[in-house]
């Protein structure tokens, strides 16, 4: 199910291997419902509950199930395969959010207790498959130059279903009430999932042996790991900068203003990480990696002396620019160093980094910006993600197995 070595790899050559486009296919369908149900889930919250704090408490529960569970449900698509593992999660999420939809849809609206119960368990059974179509590229592209263009096309594939999924609610809460965005996430779910495991490169995929006791089939896994969670600590705080900044400059607080900036940082990204992915490196993808992750730094520090929000688009767009290219090198190592029954748990850990380091830097940036300047922020941030970047690099010239111990 590769393609051969012989030929030039390319992203042409990608979507050329056999059953690659409907896989990727199917796993975006269902990936799509990534974008669409969070924010379709907090303004049905917000709106039958019509309260913010209720909304936010729900949808922090949503977020910690979702994230800090990802890799124990990762783990059961290693040791089960993912047909065996990925039809129950789903059709528990998919009940789950039925229910969620339910109760919404009272007219006297449900308790908080019961939709903070229901948010959670809907995240706790989130089906991983953006971790496991990457375990999926792993097989049907062995050559590593072909997976790594692979990994490219995916991760920016991903971030445009993030920005398309909000844009969708936008429309659909124009003419049917928010609920309605859960439905229609469901809906892609399911579809998503069932055509994603009725294909053949995924009814290849059996059940793996138990992973080694010590280490689980992830050591060295603690290096990406760590490097991913500062670049997720550096999106997680230029969201919340980017909108201070804007506000600071006499361009409102309505967030206007700022999205355009904050679609810089993706464009940024997805330039980034296409080019990435077309390149043929000679340098190993451990040495690139802290310094993917030293560019996103230097560059934070120099938005930070931005004069306005024209300056910063740019200077935004340049640190996205690193942003999508260290992301798909970590996901490299991760499949390089995880023995074959921990690849979609050792995939799922490096996005457990990105979007615990997202939280993270959200709330420390809600901390700071009101106490510092917004360019002394960018620069404590850009001096975080270089001290990490450092600390990646020295683990690995000392030949430092792990950074952090993942059992």
């Amino acid at each position: 199910m590769s393609a051969s070595p012989a030929v030039r790899p390319s992203y042409a050559v990608v979507l050329r291997v056999p059953h690659a486009r409907r896989t990727f296919a199917a796993a975006l369908t269902g990936r799509l419902s990534y974008g669409i149900v969070p924010l379709s889930l907090m303004l049905a919250v917000t709106r039958s509950s019509g309260s913010y704090a209720v909304a936010g408490t729900v949808m922090a529960l949503f977020g910690a199930t979702t994230v800090f569970l990802s890799p124990a449900r990762a783990a059961l698509i290693d040791r089960h395969g993912p047909r065996r593992a990925l039809l129950p999660m789903t059709a528990a999420y998919l009940a789950v959010l039925v229910l969620l939809t339910l109760a919404l849809a009272r007219p006297a609206g449900a308790p908080a207790p019961v939709l903070g119960a229901l948010a959670a368990a809907a995240g706790a059974c989130v089906p991983p498959l953006g971790p496991t179509m990457r375990a999926v590229w792993g097989m049907l592209t062995p050559d590593r130059a072909l997976l790594q263009r692979a990994y490219s096309l995916d991760g920016v594939a991903e971030e445009l279903l993030f920005v398309t999924g909000p844009l969708l609610v936008g429309v659909l809460v124009g003419f049917a009430p928010p609920a309605a965005g859960i439905v229609v996430g469901a809906a892609l779910m399911a579809g998503g999932t069932a055509g994603f495991l009725s294909s053949p490169a995924v009814r290849a995929v059996g059940p793996g042996k138990a992973a080694a006791r010590r280490g689980g089939g992830l050591r060295g896994l603690g290096r990406p790991v760590v490097a991913i969670a500062g670049v997720g600590l550096a999106l997680g705080v230029v969201d919340l900068l980017v909108v201070a900044f804007a506000e600071r400059h006499g361009h409102g607080t309505g967030g206007a203003s700022a999205a355009w900036v904050l679609a810089a940082l993706s464009a940024g990204s997805a330039v980034g990480g296409l080019l990435n992915g077309a390149v043929t490196w000679r340098a190993s993808a451990g040495a690139r990696l802290p310094l993917l992750t030293a560019g996103l730094g230097l560059t934070l520090c120099g938005a930070g002396l931005a004069p306005g929000l024209g300056t910063l688009a740019v200077a935004v767009a340049a640190a996205g620019f690193f942003v999508s290219p260290a992301i798909t090198t970590a996901y490299l190592i991760a499949d390089e160093i995880a023995a074959p029954q921990a690849r979609v748990r050792a995939g799922a850990w490096v996005n457990t980094a990105v979007n615990a380091g997202s939280t993270a830097g959200t709330a420390v940036a809600g901390a700071l910006a009101g106490r510092l300047p917004v360019a002394v922020c960018f620069a404590l941030t850009g001096a975080v993600v270089l001290m990490t970047a450092a600390a990646v690099a020295r683990g690995a010239r000392r030949g430092t197995s792990d950074l952090v111990p993942l059992v």
